[in-house]
């Protein structure tokens, strides 16, 4: 082979504005699927990526087989968080038809006071979306009752919704059911319960402050009669549908106990399933056929009561798989991006501003808000921010659970403030209040990043990468 010939051949350097080029094609084929085409986020990803690759086989010389490879890679490495998201669809399926969710549900509405509406609120939709592992099923069936009961309590609509918010999203950020909770350390090798366990300091100091903020704000407002009606009906509903008992709140225990003890994630899960399955059996009377058929196509809620169909109508194996084809989308677009050479180019630049512990935790966090403000999707957020910076956190000695607790931080936790995301467009249209208005009160959103930084300035919990177990690590 001739020295020209491999000169043809040899990929070359993007640069900044060729690297960018796909990353404005994605936010403008998403933005114009959420405005005016009304495609599923899928198809937009996929154009991107095609787009990406002609820009690296055509204009950087990239081979095609470097190319397909670099895509394989990427979706190996959320491997285990495809597998997750399979076993997530089994679990709430299971949990669901087993009573623990309903029982869940029952008791945590038992403890709403009229005198701490709000933060009772937050509680009981944090237990919600904790167990299901879904934001978006909170604020749409439990989140929608609050917004009746808050009003019916003179609350404003938007102050609840803001509260039920920072709820699902706090949930969201902590359910080891949850697709992003998985995603994020998948993306920047280390376990999920290792991630769960360093998340746990500055969400929960966030959420102490949020409490603290609806309970200042609560005291502006009132309770009224309709409340108790309302808990009434929803109880009552409930307990027509499930057999509840305080005894189908073990398996949540049970969990938690799985997390403290650094079970793998995938067994833990498993165990989990299993236990759902077996309260089905045992303490609702289902039958194994109708198990295996809850499991593969989720539980369907037969109650009169529709928020209840809505709240429990879900789960299951085959549900999972728009989650799943997502996933298999961003990953392609990421390992296009990353293959390419294209996001070292972005990463690099905004690296230049990185200057210790502190600048990368920012630059990781304004990354990964930039991406949700140009591709309008969390997942894009994570993955290609997660992709962007792993390398740097292993430079720099940083354990792996410092960038995925980054990612969560600012990725996970902003995507709802910003009105042309998919999790703000579904936050507003289920709570039927726009984004601009319910924001202010998102009291957790605001404050998490913030407390992040906070911690990476004084070094609180940022841990280096030879003080962590081996099995908190994944090459």
């Amino acid at each position: 082979m001739s020295k020209n010939e491999k000169e043809i051949i040899t990929p070359k350097k993007p640069g900044l504005i060729l690297s960018l080029i796909p990353i404005v094609a994605v936010f403008l084929m998403l933005y114009m699927s959420l405005t005016s085409w009304g495609l599923d986020i899928q198809i937009p990803l996929i154009f991107a990526a095609i787009i990406a690759a002609f820009i690296a086989v055509v204009c950087l010389k990239v081979r095609w087989q470097d190319l397909e490879k670099g895509i394989i890679d990427s979706i190996t490495s959320a491997m285990q968080a495809i597998l997750i998201a399979c076993l997530i669809g089994l679990i709430v399926g299971s949990w669901i038809a087993g009573g623990i969710v309903p029982s869940l549900v029952y008791y945590g509405l038992k403890i709403l006071s009229p005198k701490f509406f709000l933060v009772t609120c937050l509680l009981v939709c944090s237990i919600v979306a904790i167990t299901t592992g879904s934001s978006w099923t909170t604020a749409g069936t439990l989140g929608v009752a609050m917004l009746g009961i808050g009003t019916s309590m003179g609350i404003p609509p938007a102050v609840t919704a803001g509260c039920v918010v920072s709820a699902a999203y706090f949930g969201d950020k902590m359910s080891p059911f949850s697709d992003t909770t998985n995603l994020a350390p998948a993306v920047s090798g280390t376990t999920l319960f290792a991630h769960i366990r360093h998340m746990m300091y500055t969400a929960g100091t966030s959420y102490v402050l949020a409490i603290i903020g609806f309970m200042i704000l609560n005291t502006r407002y009132s309770g009224g009669a309709q409340q108790v009606t309302q808990i009434a009906e929803v109880s009552a509903a409930i307990k027509e549908e499930f057999v509840v008992s305080p005894w189908l709140m073990l398996p949540l225990l049970i969990l938690l106990l799985l997390i403290y003890f650094k079970i793998p994630a995938i067994p833990g899960l498993v165990a989990s399933m299993i236990i759902g399955a077996g309260c089905a059996i045992f303490v609702q009377g289902t039958d194994i056929a109708t198990i295996g058929t809850v499991l593969s196509y989720g539980y369907e809620c037969n109650s009169s009561n529709e928020m209840l169909v809505e709240l429990f109508t879900k789960g299951g194996l085959q549900n999972m798989m728009w989650t799943i084809s997502l996933i298999l989308c961003s990953l392609t677009f990421g390992g296009v991006m990353y293959t390419s050479g294209m996001l070292e180019t972005i990463a690099q630049s905004i690296l230049k501003l990185a200057k210790g512990t502190l600048g990368l935790v920012a630059c990781t966090g304004f990354t990964a808000l930039l991406v949700n403000l140009v591709c309008g999707e969390q997942y894009l957020s994570i993955l290609i921010t997660g992709k962007m910076y792993r390398e740097e956190y292993e430079n720099r000695n940083l354990a792996p659970q410092n960038l995925s607790r980054t990612l969560e931080d600012f990725g996970t936790i902003t995507s709802p403030l910003i009105p042309w995301t998919t999790c703000a467009v579904a936050m507003a249209t289920y709570l039927g209040v726009s984004t601009l208005e319910y924001l202010p009160y998102c009291f957790l959103n605001i404050v998490n990043p913030i407390v992040a930084l906070v911690f990476a300035a004084i070094g609180f919990t940022i841990k280096k990468r030879d003080e962590v177990s081996p099995e908190d690590l994944v090459e």
